[in-house]
């Protein structure tokens, strides 16, 4: 494998954004140097920016979320999300099967399976890779976010995301594509957010030109083969 780029903060530093006067970024973090929590999982260079001053980011992003919930948040490689986002997780759901929604026995110690049953059915909550989350956009519970997506400011996503759409409003609806369905497919075959960062940095120009055909000569053998169908 290629080695790291020396450029290029690894996914463990914490605050990756360096300042032109030398300090860091305090405010911007890479989410898997600094999430610990066993219903999370995020994938490297990920980032977060929230200019509150966060000492607890998963509480932060995913308030209603504990250890040990039925449901889980998962997070793919090289996201970016913005100051106030915040997934709304099935636990922050009220049994909805009765008359009432009111959650009477978490106050009398009862047993409450019933409502850990009712919240996992809606399954866990995933972002996938290289997914733009704009300021203050909510994601509800049980939601699929495809790679490449990106989340307009204040969208509330309601229903799976389709990989590479552009949506928007509350609730968030595909205002376009970013690309067509063929250039769609290439993408997610060549995944380049799995390759090794170096690589990634290598094809940096292909990627920010939205060349396609580049990226792909820039394949890793690995992908290139699993691109050919080999």
């Amino acid at each position: 494998p290629m080695p790291r780029s020396p450029e290029f903060p690894p996914p463990g530093q914490r605050h990756p954004v360096i300042l032109p006067d030398g300090r860091a970024h305090a405010d911007t973090v890479f989410l898997s140097a600094v999430l610990e929590h066993p219903n999370i999982a995020v994938g490297g260079y990920s980032y977060f920016t929230d200019f509150d001053h966060v000492s607890d980011f998963a509480a932060r992003l995913a308030p209603y979320l504990y250890p040990g919930a039925p449901e889980r948040l998962v997070i793919g490689r090289f996201c970016a999300i913005a100051h106030g986002v915040r997934f709304i997780t099935a636990s922050s759901m009220h049994p909805m099967g009765g008359i009432s929604t009111y959650p009477f026995r978490i106050f009398t110690r009862a047993d409450i399976s019933s409502y850990r049953e009712e919240c996992g059915a809606r399954g866990d909550t995933v972002v996938g890779d290289d997914v733009w989350l704009g300021f203050e956009a909510r994601v509800m519970p049980g939601v699929r976010i495809g790679s490449g997506a990106i989340v307009g400011a204040c969208s509330v996503v309601t229903r799976d995301v389709p990989p590479y759409a552009v949506v928007a409003g509350n609730p968030a609806r595909v205002v376009r594509m970013r690309f067509d369905a063929a250039t769609v497919a290439r993408l997610l075959d060549l995944a380049w957010w799995d390759w090794p960062i170096a690589r990634i940095l290598q094809a940096l120009p292909a990627i920010e030109a939205a060349d396609v055909a580049a990226l792909e000569r820039l394949a890793p053998v690995s992908h290139a083969a699993d691109a050919n169908g080999t």
